[in-house]
């Protein structure tokens, strides 16, 4: 039976957007009780978890996917642009937290510069067109361009040491840019919550969820150690699950999940904590896609830093499995199937033939294959200092489109029912580098009748709320000024 007490909000799923929605909550509204139910015996072990991740502060500064070249050869900076607004959010919220004492540790975020790296001559001139189309920009008003080596080597030698003499290359750089162990904020963050009176139930699986007559939400649990059930109801619920996002959203019934379905990628990296090499590249370096491949898959060579120990990663290697979840079921993709979605995903799969041959072609890369790709950026690239990894799953959103009959995007999608009493997030980059923002609109939209009074305080823990820094230039490098000397980054 149901607990007598209905709780105010319950946050399914133990990562990044079930803890910072948690704890936006608990700044604004601390009588609230807020349970927090995770299916694993731990937090963040899926996309949130360093591992499953580059963990690049996704910014813009190194992300060509967001800045493509049209037709016509033009390159638009407005998205890049909208992107590095929404993580300057997240920073703000971030050095609040800090300030305010629910974070204590700024160990989970670190300066590491960002770059883009290019080789041949139409990449070479799109990046310089890319690079003068976002110089006049506020947040992006200190970055670099070069196609000399010694320059580039300069900034990371990895890239040029044994690079064929006189092939065509350009980089670009900014020292805005972070890594962040988004595993280790998401435990700093629930350690917060639990100390301020929220419940933290691990090894609970959400097996069903329904809204009741009188407006409440029922969700049937299964404690997966003890195989036992329970029932709770709650008056808010967010989904946060990752993966299993989208199943939950189906059984919750709400009309706003029709036409949606879910395309699952898998990944792998190197990685190499041979320290030789680690001290050589302080960066997170990002080139461009291959035809056909998502923008998830876009390889970078990059800095991480994990309990305070730096590595480096490369990839991804993208590849393909039905899980919905690193830790899921080879069921989860064809019993994600309804009939609103069926012709959404058949559409998908006829327009993007490129993107089924670019994986097909992943899966069947030998390791050697692999590290060739390695070494298009680091030339001097060793079989034996490289392992491979696997990442985490990422779920790609697949809906309705008027025209197509369905479209694969490439980013993240909020489900909200008409009532503002359940609110899901699905899909994947930028992910968890804008969930402040995305959670900001989230309460904007679910909870309208509270935001008038919360105003003052959202202003508070994000100055820039409601406005666009990228309009004043001089509020632009002040927000980035005070946020980098709370967080200890280059500013």
């Amino acid at each position: 039976m149901p607990s007598s007490e209905p709780i105010d909000v319950v946050l399914i799923g133990g990562g990044i957007m079930s803890a910072t929605l948690g704890t936006l909550i608990k700044q604004l509204q601390p009588d609230w009780s807020i349970r927090v139910y995770e299916r694993l015996g731990a937090l963040a072990q899926e996309s949130s978890n360093p591992w499953n991740n580059a963990g690049t502060g996704h910014a813009a500064l190194c992300e060509l996917n967001y800045m493509p070249e049209a037709p016509d050869g033009s390159v638009d900076p407005a998205k890049a642009v909208s992107i590095n607004e929404q993580f300057q959010i997240s920073r703000q919220f971030w050095s609040y937290l800090v300030r305010d004492g629910a974070l204590s540790d700024t160990g989970f975020i670190n300066s590491t510069p960002h770059m883009t790296f290019v080789q041949g001559e139409a990449n070479v001139e799109y990046l310089r067109k890319r690079f003068e189309a976002l110089t006049d920009q506020p947040l992006f008003n200190n970055m670099e361009f070069t196609t000399d080596a010694a320059t580039l080597g300069e900034w990371t030698p990895l890239l040029t040491a044994k690079r064929a003499a006189g092939e065509k290359i350009a980089a670009t750089r900014s020292e805005y840019g972070t890594d962040v162990d988004f595993g280790a904020l998401t435990v700093q963050l629930m350690d917060y919550l639990t100390a301020n009176g929220a419940e933290l139930a691990l090894n609970r699986e959400v097996r069903g969820i329904r809204k009741q007559k009188d407006g409440l939400w029922k969700l049937k649990l299964l404690h997966t150690v003890g195989r036992t059930t329970e029932e709770v109801t709650a008056r808010f619920v967010f989904v946060g699950a990752g993966g299993g996002a989208l199943e939950l959203l189906q059984k919750s019934g709400i009309p706003e999940i029709k036409g949606f379905g879910g395309f699952p990628i898998s990944g792998q990296f190197f990685r190499t904590s041979n320290p030789e090499i680690v001290a050589q590249h302080k960066a997170k370096v990002y080139g461009k896609a291959g035809k056909g491949a998502p923008p998830m898959s876009v390889p970078h060579l990059d800095t991480r830093i994990v309990d305070g120990q730096a590595t480096l990663l490369f990839g991804p290697y993208a590849g393909f499995s039905p899980k919905f979840l690193k830790s899921g079921s080879i069921t989860d993709l064809p019993f994600s199937i309804r009939a609103h979605n069926l012709g959404p995903m058949l559409a998908v799969a006829r327009d993007n033939v490129d993107l089924i041959k670019y994986l097909v072609g992943e899966l069947l890369a030998t390791r050697s294959k692999k590290l060739a790709a390695l070494r298009e950026f680091m030339p001097t690239a060793k079989d034996e200092d490289w392992e491979l990894i696997t990442a985490g799953q990422r779920v790609q959103v697949m809906k309705k489109d008027p025209k197509r009959g369905g479209v694969l995007q490439f980013g993240t999608e909020v489900i909200t029912s008409a009532d503002g009493t359940i609110s899901g997030l699905l899909g994947a980059s930028p992910g968890a580098s804008t969930a402040a923002p995305i959670m900001f609109d989230l309460v904007a939209t679910c909870f309208p009748d509270h935001i008038a009074e919360w105003e003052p305080k959202l202003r508070e823990m994000v100055p820039s709320y409601g406005t666009v820094l990228s309009d004043d230039p001089e509020r632009a490098a002040e927000s980035l000024a005070a946020t980098a000397e709370v967080l200890g980054l280059t500013a």
